[in-house]
């Protein structure tokens, strides 16, 4: 748990270095750009084809008769511009997601590298044609999770649940092999992912929880809608902060992980090679006599 809270530390404070908030811009451009073109052209015919399948469901009326019986019958046409929107920003999420783990995740592990872990060998045990194989594959089966579930977002409490669980078991899967395929073997990935599985599991479902701040404040107000173009803007840009800041969060506590099983290796051979208990806490130079 003292490495838990000490990563998020480091992450919180490293998050606000100008190279980090220069690498949420550039996922946030791409996705922005995409997004922005395929919902504004599309928008009014998702819209359509949504209250059209919302019609064929008998728990729409349902809903429909507790909106006008609480007396929010206006809330009717409010229905299908939301739920276009909770499919929208997820795939918008995943597009970030995968921006940040293939732009931008090498790139935090190489400023963290030179910075904080400038002793740990580099054994390269993953590649950039597997990070994006693993992550392709991991999204994939996310997306089938979230088509299956979908319907239980229109159901409390499944909607504030499912997300971060969702998203928190996706940035896991993703983030962990990035974090490690520079510095790490395919064998001490698998050994370290195995022996942190729940503290790793645990940084995302947090990650989650952070990344589902925008899908509240957009369940939070209806007039919202009306300003979707600049709100998907807005979103776009947090959720690459926040996949920033769990990207940096992921590999501050993956690389002292290895390093720590480093140690343990050397000490039970007999012997401490240079990533042995003589480094800082987390490095060979100590993050306390670094500045940001």
């Amino acid at each position: 748990m003292n490495d838990l809270l000490r990563s998020f530390g480091r992450a919180l404070s490293s998050v606000l270095h100008p190279r980090m908030l220069w690498l949420t811009f550039m996922p946030f451009a791409a996705a922005a750009i995409v997004w922005g073109v395929v919902l504004w052209f599309s928008w009014q015919t998702l819209i359509g084809a949504t209250r059209s399948w919302l019609e064929g469901w008998p728990l729409t009326t349902t809903l429909y008769r507790l909106f006008d019986w609480l007396g929010f019958s206006s809330l009717h046409a409010a229905v299908a511009p939301f739920i276009v929107i909770a499919v929208a920003i997820p795939l918008i999420v995943v597009t970030v997601l995968l921006l940040i783990a293939t732009l931008s995740m090498p790139a935090v592990i190489r400023h963290l590298s030179a910075r904080q872990f400038a002793g740990l060998e580099m054994r390269r045990g993953g590649t950039w044609y597997g990070s994006l194989v693993h992550s392709l594959w991991t999204t994939l089966v996310c997306l089938v999770v979230l088509v299956v579930t979908l319907p239980l977002w229109l159901i409390p409490p499944f909607f504030a649940l499912i997300p971060p669980l969702l998203w928190g078991w996706l940035t896991y899967r993703v983030m962990t092999y990035d974090a490690l395929a520079l510095h790490a073997s395919s064998e001490e990935r698998r050994a370290l992912v195995s022996r942190h599985r729940l503290p790793l599991l645990l940084i995302g479902v947090a990650s989650g929880l952070l990344g589902s701040l925008p899908t509240l404040i957009w369940a939070s107000s209806v007039w919202l809608i009306v300003l979707f173009p600049v709100m998907t803007a807005a979103t776009i840009w947090i959720y690459a902060f926040i996949l920033v800041f769990t990207a940096l969060w992921f590999g501050f506590y993956c690389l002292r992980a290895l390093q720590r099983m480093r140690a343990d290796e050397h000490g039970a051979n007999g012997h401490h090679g240079r990533d042995g208990p003589h480094d800082g806490p987390y490095g060979a130079r100590d993050p306390a006599r670094i500045s940001y």
